[in-house]
């Protein structure tokens, strides 16, 4: 019999599966990640064609490459894009050519400080072609000619994304963003794209109170056409988190939102200081992912970031060293459980009115006191009952009510419910 394996290993899997796939903003490597993500949830694909406008963007010319290489005279491939997709500038354009390797440097991109490692890179908005390959396979390369040649074509296409929706019991919104766009990266983002889809999974499980959309979009241009296409009913969304580099074996970070205050902000601090995991707090910057987008002034969404090491934070970022073995199954399932956490939180977060606010009604006679008999927890839970009341004025959320305590969320949660189902307050 097969051993049983917990949400760490299963998306740990998942990474695996998904790590060979060539990933770009546009791309058939998009669609295939996309394919298998609706495997574990079901996603509602949408293609944007080329020459959209969307905000002050515009959707690139789709770019696939089916084979690339440099070959030495012998026609041995010396760097090989069916070794590994990070072989190949991103966006490069088709060439077909034999030149000395004097002329092909200029073309090649390695990192020297880490002489084993390939690097990521790109060439988006700009026409060029080149190659990534290890320092030490550069430097053993002979002087003389080589075949060089990139199999790719940028032509009008599409944008691809797609999202999945948990309904909840109000139509208002949850974000969780996550970008699909790059290749052969374990931490960035593979965990990011692991992590939301197991999320969205457990969430379906249960009926939420809000309503979570998953999107699975390309960075920047991604989320900035969702943006665009969903203008009209951005005033839905009261909260969202972007996830990036969630399965490093680093302490958790949170990069707040613009705002600096907003619910999700004061919801992650709850629940990362309550859990006494190590972690870091980040003021917000207008630089990193998506929550860029979310959060720049015209929409000035409540969205936040939660990631483990931040990305350019580690030496593996963007590099061949970023593969499924830098990624943790413990690491996967420990940021799993804070966004689970944070879910949780946001979901009970609710103001209440207290329906007898003219000193402190009896505990005693409605069976609540009772209630907590051998209750390891009793003393606690007896005073969350009592803070709650104290502040259901109809302005203090229950986030409040668990900071100003300093009791654990879930403690004056149910301490709510209790009252609530006794008649003293309401919703």
């Amino acid at each position: 019999m097969a051993p049983m394996t917990g949400p760490g290993e299963q998306m740990h899997a998942l990474v695996e599966r998904l790590y060979p796939l060539c990933r770009s903003i546009t791309g058939d490597g998009v669609r295939a990640t996309l394919e298998i993500v609706d495997e574990y949830v079901p996603l509602r694909v949408h293609e944007v064609p080329t020459g959209t406008q969307v905000l002050d963007w515009t959707v690139p010319k789709e770019w696939n490459v089916r084979d690339a290489y440099v070959a030495d005279a012998a026609g041995n491939r010396v760097v090989d894009f069916a070794a590994s997709s990070l072989h190949v500038l991103g966006y490069s354009v088709p060439v077909s050519a034999t030149m000395p390797l004097a002329e092909l440097r200029a073309h090649l991109h390695t990192l020297p400080d880490h002489p084993t490692w390939v690097p990521y890179r790109t060439s988006y908005y700009q026409p060029q072609w080149g190659f990534c390959l290890a320092q030490e396979t550069l430097d053993a390369l002979p002087d003389g000619e080589y075949e060089v040649r990139i199999d790719s074509t940028l032509a009008d296409g599409h944008l691809t994304y797609a999202e999945h929706v948990v309904p909840g019991q109000v139509p208002d919104e949850v974000i969780v963003s996550t970008h699909v766009c790059h290749p052969s990266l374990a931490n960035d983002n593979l965990a990011g794209i692991a992590v939301a889809t197991h999320l969205a999974r457990e969430l379906a499980e249960r009926e939420p109170w809000y309503t979570y959309r998953f999107l699975f979009a390309p960075g920047t241009i991604g989320a900035i056409t969702w943006l665009a296409r969903n203008a009209e009913r951005i005033d839905r969304v009261k909260h969202g988190l972007v996830l990036a580099c969630a399965g490093d074996r680093g302490d958790l970070t949170y990069k707040k939102s613009r705002r600096g205050d907003a619910e999700i902000d004061r919801v992650l601090r709850h629940v990362l200081a309550t859990s006494e995991r190590p972690h870091t707090i980040k003021e917000f910057t207008p630089y990193g992912y998506d929550e860029r987008q979310f959060c720049s002034p015209g929409f000035d969404l409540g969205v936040g970031s939660l990631s483990r090491t931040p990305y350019a934070g580690y030496p593996e970022y963007h590099t061949s060293a970023d593969d499924p073995d830098f990624v943790s199954p413990a690491a996967l399932a420990d940021t799993l459980a804070v966004c689970r956490e944070a879910c949780a939180v946001l979901d009970r977060n609710r103001r209440y009115l207290n329906l007898s606010p003219y000193g402190e009604p009896q505990l005693g006679r409605r069976g609540l006191y009772d209630s907590l008999g051998g209750r390891s927890d009793a003393k606690q839970a007896q005073m969350a009952m009592l803070w709650v009341l104290n502040l259901a004025d109809g302005q203090h959320a229950l986030l409040d009510v668990a900071e100003r305590s300093g009791l654990p969320f879930d403690t004056v949660a149910d301490a709510a419910d209790a009252l609530s189902a006794a008649g003293l307050i309401k919703a």
